[in-house]
C-alpha cells in the first residue's frame, strides 16, 4: 500500500516538472519573439533589407521667385555590421581614399551605443556621407568584395548665389543631442544647423520612407518583397519662398564689403524682410559637402568672425535712431507737445552736468529737434518725464513707465524673428539702476539713455522695426523671412499686428520730423527725386571712432520699405549710413539704380574701413 502511493506520488512529480520545463520553453519564446524585437530583427535581417529612402529637402527660392537653394545628388556609404566578414581593410580604404585608422575609429563609434543612440547590428549605419558621383563609382564597381556595405543614394545642398548665408544657413550631421531630441534623427543624418535651414527643419526635410528588399540564404538581393507592396514612400520637404529679394541682398552685401555692420530693411505692412545683411559675410558654398567641418572651423576662427549674424546677434547702442522713439514716449505722457521748445546751446547743461551737440538754432520744438537731431531736446525730454515727481511718485515708477514705451516698440526684447540666435539687447529698468547706485540716483543720472547711449542697446533688426513702426504710425508686425511654406500657413505671429502704446496721431508729429531731417536736416543725402524719404542720423559713441547708424523709410504717405543701416567705426549718420540707406531704398522702389547712384555705390563698395584687423 505505501509503495504504491509512493509510485503515485512520484508520478505526480514528475508531470509537473515536465508542465514546468514547458511552461519555461514557452515564456522564453514568447520573451523572444514578441517582448523582444532582438530576434524578430535577426530573422527578419537574414530575409529582408529594411533600406531607408531619404526624401529630397524642401527648395527655396526668393520673394520674386529666384531660386536660391536646390538639391543636388550625393551618396553616403553605409554598413550592417551583422554583415561584415572577411574584411579586406586594406583594399577597402584604398578605395575610398580613408586611412586604416579614420575607418577603424568610425566603426568603433557607431557601435558606440552613447555617441550613436539606438544602436543595432542589423541595420544601415552611416559611415560615411556625401560621396560624389566619381567617388560612388569607384566604389560600387567593388562593392561585392566588400559585404555588409552599401551605398545609399543622398541629397546635399547647392546655392545659385554667393550671397544671403546668413539667412539661407545650412545642413550638418546631427550630434548625439539632436538624435536624442527627435527619433526622426538616427546617427548620419543631417539637419539644418542655422539660419531658415534651423528654423524649418520639420518644414523642409519632409518624410523618409523605406524599400524592403529580399534576401536568399547568402545574403544576396534578390529584389523586392512582393513587389514593393509593403514599401513606404518617402514624402518630398515643403518649398520655402522668402521675403528677401536677393537684388537687394546682394547690394547691401556690395556696399558692406571691407566693413563692419549690418543692413536690414522690412515691408512695412507686412513684417516681411527685404534684405538681412551682416558683415563681413561667407561665401554659402564653404558650407556643402565633407569640406563643411573644416571650412566651419577657418571661419569660426576669423577674426572678421563672419559667422555671426550682426543682424540679430549684434547689439549696439543705437544713438540718435533712438531719439524717434523718445519723443513718442513724451508725446503720449503729456510731457512735451508739438510746440514744446528746448533750450539747446551745444549741448544739454543742467547742474555741472554737459552733454554735447553740434550747432544749430536754439531753441528748438520737435519737429526741428528731430530734423537736426538735437540732443539737448531729447535730454530735457527725459529729465522732466524721470523727475515728474507729482505724475508718477517716484523715479523708479517714472522708469518703469519709460521701459514699457520702449519695450512695446519692439525694444529690450527679442522680436521673434524665424531664425535661430535673435539677441534681446538692453533696455534699463529702475531695479538695474536701484542696484548699481544704491537706489540714489535721478533723471541726470541716466539722461544719456535718452539719445541712445548709455546702458541701452539694439540689435540692427530692433532699430529697422522702429523704422517699420513709424511708417505704419503705431503698430508693426513681428520680422520675418518666410514668406511662404507650401502647403501650411504662416505662424499668426507673422501676420498679427502688435500695437505698440503711443496712439498714431503722436506718430505724424514725428514722421515730418523725419521728413524734414530728409528735407534739410542731418539726412540730407538721402534724398531721391520723386521719393518722399523720411529718415533719421544716428552717430553712436564708441570707445574708439564711432559708429554710423541710420534708419529711414519711404515713400512717406505709403511706407514699402523700412530700412535700417549700422556701420562699425563708420563716424557720423551721414557719412555711411544715410547714403547706403538712400541707395537700398531706391533700388527697392524703382527697381534699378540709376547710373550716379550706381557710380556711388560703386565707390562705397571700393571703400575700406581700418579696423586694425588682418585681412582674410
Amino acid at each position: 500500500m505505501e509503495k504504491g502511493f509512493d509510485l503515485e506520488k512520484r508520478k505526480y512529480i514528475i508531470g509537473g516538472a515536465i508542465v514546468l520545463v514547458v511552461l519555461l520553453y514557452l515564456l522564453r519564446l514568447f520573451a523572444l519573439q514578441i517582448m523582444s524585437t532582438d530576434y524578430k530583427k535577426n530573422a527578419d535581417s537574414n530575409a529582408f533589407l529594411h533600406q531607408t529612402q531619404y526624401p529630397s529637402r524642401g527648395i527655396i527660392y526668393d520673394r520674386n521667385d529666384s531660386l536660391l537653394v536646390y538639391n543636388q545628388p550625393a551618396y553616403d556609404v553605409t554598413v550592417v555590421m551583422k554583415e561584415v566578414t572577411h574584411l579586406d581593410t586594406l583594399d577597402f580604404c584604398k578605395t575610398l581614399k580613408i586611412s586604416p585608422d579614420y575607418l577603424k575609429r568610425r566603426l568603433r563609434d557607431i557601435k558606440d551605443r552613447h555617441l550613436n543612440p539606438g544602436y543595432t547590428p542589423y541595420t544601415h549605419q552611416v559611415l560615411m556621407t556625401q560621396l560624389s558621383a566619381e567617388e560612388c563609382a569607384v566604389l560600387q564597381e567593388k562593392l561585392f568584395q566588400f559585404p555588409g556595405f552599401y551605398i545609399q543614394q543622398r541629397t546635399i545642398r547647392q546655392y545659385n548665389f554667393n550671397s544671403a548665408a546668413h539667412v539661407l544657413g545650412d545642413i550638418g550631421e546631427v550630434s548625439k543631442s539632436d538624435i536624442e531630441a527627435d527619433d526622426y534623427y538616427v546617427q548620419g543624418d543631417f539637419i539644418g544647423k542655422i539660419g531658415v535651414e534651423r528654423s524649418y527643419e520639420k518644414q523642409l526635410r519632409g518624410e523618409k520612407g523605406v524599400e524592403i528588399l529580399l534576401r536568399d540564404a547568402r545574403g544576396r538581393i534578390q529584389g523586392r518583397y512582393q513587389d514593393g507592396k509593403y514599401d513606404i514612400t518617402p514624402i518630398p520637404g515643403k518649398n520655402l519662398r522668402l521675403s528677401i529679394d536677393i537684388n537687394l541682398q546682394m547690394l547691401g552685401e556690395r556696399l558692406l564689403e571691407g566693413k563692419i555692420g549690418s543692413i536690414v530693411a522690412i515691408e512695412p505692412k507686412t513684417g516681411e524682410i527685404l534684405c538681412m545683411v551682416s558683415s563681413p559675410s561667407y561665401d554659402p558654398h564653404l558650407m556643402v559637402g565633407r569640406p563643411r567641418g573644416r571650412n566651419h572651423m577657418m571661419l569660426s576662427q576669423d577674426p572678421w568672425k563672419p559667422l555671426l549674424n550682426r543682424a540679430i546677434m549684434g547689439t549696439y547702442p543705437p544713438g540718435s535712431t533712438f531719439k524717434p522713439s523718445q519723443a513718442l514716449a513724451f508725446l503720449q505722457e503729456g510731457i512735451i507737445t508739438s510746440e514744446t521748445a528746448y533750450p539747446c546751446y551745444h549741448g544739454f547743461v543742467y547742474a555741472g552736468l554737459r552733454v554735447g551737440c553740434h550747432g544749430h538754432p536754439s531753441p528748438l520744438s520737435l519737429v526741428p529737434a528731430i530734423a537736426t537731431s538735437c540732443n539737448g531736446y531729447f535730454c530735457w525730454g527725459l529729465y522732466h518725464m524721470i523727475g515728474a515727481r507729482k505724475k508718477y511718485g517716484s523715479v523708479q515708477k517714472a522708469m518703469s513707465t519709460w521701459r514699457d514705451y520702449m519695450v512695446s516698440m519692439g525694444y529690450g526684447y527679442p522680436l521673434g524673428v524665424d531664425l535661430p540666435g535673435e539677441k534681446r539687447g538692453m533696455i534699463p529698468n529702475a531695479e538695474y539702476y536701484d542696484k548699481y547706485y544704491k537706489k540714489s540716483w535721478n533723471g541726470l543720472t541716466v539722461i544719456s539713455i535718452s539719445i541712445g547711449q548709455g546702458e541701452v542697446t539694439a540689435t540692427p533688426l530692433q532699430i529697422a522695426n522702429l523704422s517699420a513702426t513709424i511708417a505704419n504710425r503705431g503698430y508693426f508686425i513681428t520680422p520675418h523671412v518666410v514668406r511662404k511654406i507650401d502647403g501650411e500657413p504662416l505662424d499668426s505671429l507673422y501676420t498679427t499686428r502688435r500695437y505698440t502704446k503711443v496712439e498714431s496721431e503722436y506718430y505724424d508729429v514725428v514722421v515730418q520730423g523725419m521728413r524734414q531731417a530728409v528735407l534739410g536736416g542731418t539726412c540730407r543725402g538721402a534724398n531721391i527725386p520723386g521719393i518722399e524719404v523720411c529718415g533719421k542720423t544716428g552717430t553712436a559713441q564708441n570707445r574708439g571712432k564711432d559708429h554710423s547708424a541710420f534708419m529711414g523709410f519711404a515713400p512717406m504717405n505709403d511706407p514699402k520699405i523700412a530700412v535700417a543701416v549700422y556701420v562699425e567705426n563708420g563716424g557720423f549718420g551721414a557719412q555711411y549710413g544715410v547714403p547706403l540707406g538712400s541707395l537700398i531704398i531706391e533700388q527697392y522702389l524703382n527697381g534699378e539704380l540709376s547710373p550716379m547712384s550706381e557710380a556711388k555705390a560703386a565707390e562705397f563698395q571700393n571703400k575700406r574701413i581700418d579696423y586694425g584687423i588682418h585681412e582674410r
